[in-house]
């Protein structure tokens, strides 16, 4: 005998209404983040100016309370690599729910995982197995703990000014003191500069060194490893029994014009890469930590040893259909040549004017992601402006060219980190020759301004009177 599934129930009269909830409370984001999350966001919001109210949003684009048009060339810190609400990736996620599967049981092996699984390790055939968490800083932690598990070792090198996340391991392999401070005691992990090999070598030879873990394009400031650098850094670390960890939770899915960012350079097989944002298409937090089988055998080493590396919602249904969804788009739309010739095209645009600006010292880059520095004028009136904000406050300069960037032209870029006189260009990887002529006229317009000595520089002294309240 068989028992009848209950007839579905019809909603409850005064249940939850999401559309109800945004319509009554959506006013108050401002105050109830300043009552309830981290009061210090609106303040920084209202002073820049980026204290907007946004509707809604689609690919490359998202449209203030006002109707106007933004142009977003950040991407949500780069988890935005599809866009905003890809069709493909909505479709997906509508399916998955409607499956109703029976999803994080824990004791069963379903397909959705698997099938991510493989078809990432397609992209690094030299590698075998993954393990599914939730973040970037999750996938780094990951590879920390399987490198010292696999090595029997405890320290892991990272380079200066590196960024793997705000958890304690992760920070731990920081390269920002900014992040560091009043977090001790971290992990006994060490830097090493970026592209130094005998830095490297000296540190390798101490033979406690589990892994060196790194950016092959540093999102700090947008510093790509120096050619030939991951290739000897690689030979060294293994000739010594240790790890090359590429952390490619920004790079990676055709960031910079490849799959991976490793991939740039011949030969290089990293021993464990940890991915994230993109793979989310912007809406189910995932992360992801690929490895050679062995190192995976040596943290699995037996039955009771199961659950040792565990997340609760890793591998979940919701994450894993995003992810098949994401990869399948990339393939049918070929979203990492996209990012490869647009991001050349918009690369190149901007580094024919730094001989047009002297306040623009350098643009570089790989793919869509660009670094624009800003550096010391020759001529004597803008130098004496450049040294009073200098004096302020260092990466002033970057943030008043961000500023009327988004208020006036409705672009939204970054600073590339504090201190740093850098501007960093992330947008989604669909973007096309439209929104490289857009920016590219926006940032010319911000640029005649500052040499004009116009309204950047009149925004240039609110943000040194805040720089110094703040002391």
């Amino acid at each position: 005998m068989t028992t009848a599934e209950p007839a579905p129930q019809p909603p409850r009269a005064g249940g939850f209404d999401l559309g109800a909830l945004l319509a009554e409370r959506g006013a108050e984001r401002y105050e109830l983040h300043t009552r309830h999350l981290n009061h210090q966001l609106p303040r920084m919001l209202r002073t820049i100016g980026f204290d907007k109210v946004y509707e809604r949003a689609e690919g490359a684009h998202f449209w203030d309370a006002d109707g106007n048009d933004h142009l977003d060339m950040l991407a949500g810190f780069g988890v935005m690599g599809l866009g905003r609400h890809h069709p493909v990736v909505r479709k997906a996620l509508h399916d998955v729910l409607d499956a109703s599967l029976a999803d994080l049981t824990r004791f069963d092996c379903p397909p959705l995982p698997g099938l991510l699984a493989e078809k990432l390790l397609t992209h690094s055939p030299h590698l075998d197995r993954v393990f599914f968490g939730n973040s970037g800083t999750e996938a780094v932690e990951t590879a920390l703990k399987f490198a010292r598990r696999a090595t029997g070792r405890p320290r892991v090198l990272y380079c200066a000014h590196a960024f793997h996340g705000l958890t304690t391991g992760s920070l731990s392999v920081n390269g920002e003191s900014g992040f560091r401070d009043g977090f001790a005691p971290l992990l006994p992990d060490t830097a090493v500069p970026l592209g130094d090999v005998d830095a490297l070598e000296r540190e390798l030879a101490r033979g406690d060194v589990a892994a060196l873990i790194v950016e092959p394009v540093q999102g700090k400031g947008v510093h790509a490893a120096p050619p030939g650098y991951l290739r000897a850094a690689q030979e060294l670390l293994h000739r010594h029994r240790a790890l090359l960890i590429a952390d490619e939770v920004q790079t990676g899915l055709g960031r910079t014009g490849d799959f991976y960012a490793y991939q740039h350079e011949e030969g290089v097989e990293p021993d464990l890469v940890c991915v994230a944002k993109a793979l989310s298409g912007g809406y189910v937090p995932v992360g992801a930590t690929l490895g050679r089988d062995w190192i995976f055998r040596k943290v699995y080493s037996s039955m009771d040893r199961v659950l040792v590396h565990s997340a609760s919602f890793g591998g979940n249904a919701q994450a894993m259909a995003a992810g098949l969804a994401v990869l399948a788009v990339m393939e049918d739309e070929r979203i990492v040549a996209n990012a490869r010739v647009t991001g050349e095209l918009l690369r190149s645009r901007l580094a024919a004017l730094v001989d047009t600006y002297e306040l623009l010292a350098d643009v570089r880059g790989r793919g869509l992601m660009i670094g624009i520095e800003f550096g010391r004028p020759r001529s004597l009136g803008l130098r004496g402006r450049w040294a009073a904000l200098q004096a302020a406050r260092k990466g002033l300069f970057a943030q008043m060219v961000v500023v009327p960037l988004l208020r006036k032209h409705r672009i939204l870029t970054q600073v590339s980190g504090d201190h740093l006189e850098v501007i960093k260009l992330i947008p989604p990887l669909i973007i096309g020759e439209r929104e490289v002529d857009r920016f590219v006229a926006a940032f010319t317009a911000v640029m005649d301004d500052a040499h004009d000595g116009g309204l950047v520089w009149e925004f240039g002294r609110t943000l040194v009177k805040q720089a110094v309240t703040d002391r």
